[in-house]
């Protein structure tokens, strides 16, 4: 089988084939895929092999589990995931499957066993996952590199065995080796059935001299393989780059970080074609301004970074990290980012939203009616239900990130996001961790505890109730706390208290959003909606309040009636 792949700017010519050779059966399976349109820039190039274990009784099924379930789940995993973190995912996902079904086995290692080797091209990189005794090849130069070494163990003079393998054991180790692509690289995979039986003088003079037929190419080294006596299965796949692919997201991001950071701007300054109108914002962390392209007359809201963290690689990664989210992010309730072609300087750019914010909305008002809060809120949900899907937290929301397109809240500022992925990559610096305002951040930042959707759905919560009272919903002892004590201390004051407006259901909606155990929350963001917009039964008992709420005008008169009569007892026993 030969694929070519032209249209796509990663373009690679690949081959495949696999023979059982003298076995009755082929336990060696393999997958070549190139996806189409922006996958293929998001995801790369798959090459895939696997030989099931022949001493395991169920190799063949461990083998085409491996492939078929890598190759769906990988291109199945979020696009905020590295090649690293999806492939470990996935891998470390089957690994734990087979040996689960290994266990029906009297011998473990004899049940769903199988090597795995495979290249994943993406942009201008190859990385490679390896277990097993399968091998990787590269062909630069006119020189044949093995990239991988076997995992084996010999125990005589004729015999080894396998020291690592999918299945064998219930922790996965797989080796990782990351290499630069070049135009003409070609990658071999082989499984031992080839490269034990060809010699590599031979291997190497057979891939220069078929490079016109790469079909007969792998064909052959299989057939060389069968007439040294090969007693195994024989696969073998090939594939050569023919173009580089366009610099993706994560080459964008490593172009930035080259870029200077941009001097200090003032109103009718330019910066790469952009002129400065206003500065809409400055603080000790970056600057905003509105500015206008000369040449197509865009209007736009610029980001510059503070030149006071010119040497701090954590911020520098934030701030670079800011627009790759945005990029990402697809939903009209997020600021949209705008493409700044040309850049010679560090900064990026997002649409220009005129209306206020709100909380200059709330300034203005000190209180919104219920149903535009509650109205509000559903599109804030969805605009973080965004964020969430691409296993990011946006970790900021508040009523000055929030602004009005109209009747709609769109939310602005990546400046605190958390991406999960990202997060997991190691990097030789410390990366900041509570970047939100205080006020509307969840106890878990403080408290060193995980983070999740529910400290959204916290921030939210916080936002809502001052839409509806102009008051925060723990008053001024929130900003003191910092123990878990002194959270589990605090008092919520009901939202009705302070606007009588508010229905009973409805705070006690918030009540809940608003728990400062994260686990006492809602579990989705959807049921947090529902009840904001419907009565939840459970928050209409009454009998669950203290009398001073459910019936004020009841309380101050059973109370003058106590104070009344104590006042005549203690009278009577001084007149006694």
């Amino acid at each position: 089988m030969t694929i070519e792949n032209t249209k796509q700017q990663l373009t690679v010519t690949a081959a495949q084939f696999s023979s059982a050779g003298v076995k009755a059966q082929n336990e060696d399976s393999m997958a070549i895929k190139i996806p189409e349109g922006s996958l293929l820039n998001r995801k790369g190039i798959v090459a895939a092999i696997a030989d099931g274990v022949s001493a395991a009784e169920a190799g063949r099924e461990a083998s085409e589990i491996a492939i078929t379930g890598f190759v769906n789940d990988y291109y199945s995993t979020p696009d905020s995931w590295s090649v690293k973190q999806s492939a470990h995912k996935v891998l470390t996902a089957l690994n734990r499957w087979l040996f689960g079904q290994g266990q029906r086995y009297l011998e473990a290692e004899k049940g769903y066993v199988t090597t795995f080797s495979s290249v994943i091209l993406k942009s201008r990189s190859a990385y490679i996952f390896h277990v097993g005794d399968s091998r990787v090849w590269r062909i630069r130069d006119g020189a044949l590199e093995q990239l991988t070494r076997d995992h084996t163990a010999r125990i005589s003079a004729s015999q080894n065995y396998l020291s690592r393998a999918l299945g064998i054991d219930l922790n996965l180790d797989v080796d990782l080796k990351v290499v630069e692509l070049e135009p003409g690289d070609q990658f071999l995979l082989t499984t031992d059935g080839v490269h034990e039986y060809v010699d590599h003088k031979v291997m190497l003079s057979t891939l220069l001299d078929h490079q016109d037929n790469p079909q007969c190419l792998v064909e052959t080294l299989v057939q060389q393989a069968l007439e040294n006596q090969s007693t195994d299965n024989l696969t073998c796949q090939w594939v050569r780059v023919e173009q580089l692919g366009q610099e993706t997201n994560e080459d964008v991001l490593q172009t930035l970080r080259q870029l200077p950071f941009p001097p200090e701007l003032e109103v009718g300054l330019k910066l790469d074609g952009w002129r400065v109108l206003e500065q809409v914002h400055a603080s000790q962390r970056s600057q905003l301004y509105r500015v206008r392209h000369e040449g197509s007359g865009q209007c736009a809201i610029m980001k510059t970074p503070s030149v006071n963290y010119g040497d701090d690689a954590a911020y520098i990664e934030r701030f670079i990290m800011e627009e790759w989210v945005g990029r990402r992010i697809d939903s009209p309730y997020v600021v949209k980012v705008v493409d700044a072609p040309q850049r010679r300087f560090l900064y990026y750019l997002t649409e220009d939203l005129p209306g206020p914010t709100l909380a200059k909305l709330l300034e203005q008002e000190k209180t919104l009616d219920v149903a535009v809060v509650v109205s509000l809120g559903e599109k804030i949900v969805q605009g973080l239900r965004a964020f969430h899907r691409r296993e990011t937290l946006h970790q900021d929301i508040k009523p000055d990130n929030i602004v009005m397109k109209g009747d709609d809240p769109v939310i602005i500022d990546f400046g605190s996001v958390y991406v999960a992925g990202v997060d997991e990559i190691a990097t030789s610096f410390e990366r900041e961790r509570a970047l939100g305002t205080l006020d509307y951040s969840a106890p878990e930042y403080r408290l060193q505890r995980p983070r999740s959707e529910k400290s959204d759905q916290f921030s939210l919560a916080v936002v809502l109730y001052e839409l509806l009272t102009g008051k925060h919903p723990f008053g001024e002892a929130f900003q003191k706390a910092n123990t878990a004590s002194e959270f589990l201390d605090l008092k919520y004051i009901p939202a009705y208290r302070r606007n009588p407006m508010v229905p009973l259901w409805l705070d006690g909606a918030l009540r809940k959003a608003l728990q400062t155990n994260a686990d006492l929350r809602y579990d989705s963001m959807s049921e947090f909606v529902h009840d904001l917009k419907n009565p939840n039964p459970d928050f209409l008992k009454v009998e669950q309040r203290p009398l001073l709420e459910r019936d004020p005008a009841r309380f101050w008169r059973w109370l003058a009636l106590a104070l009344l009569v104590t006042n005549l007892l203690t009278l009577g026993l001084w007149l006694n």
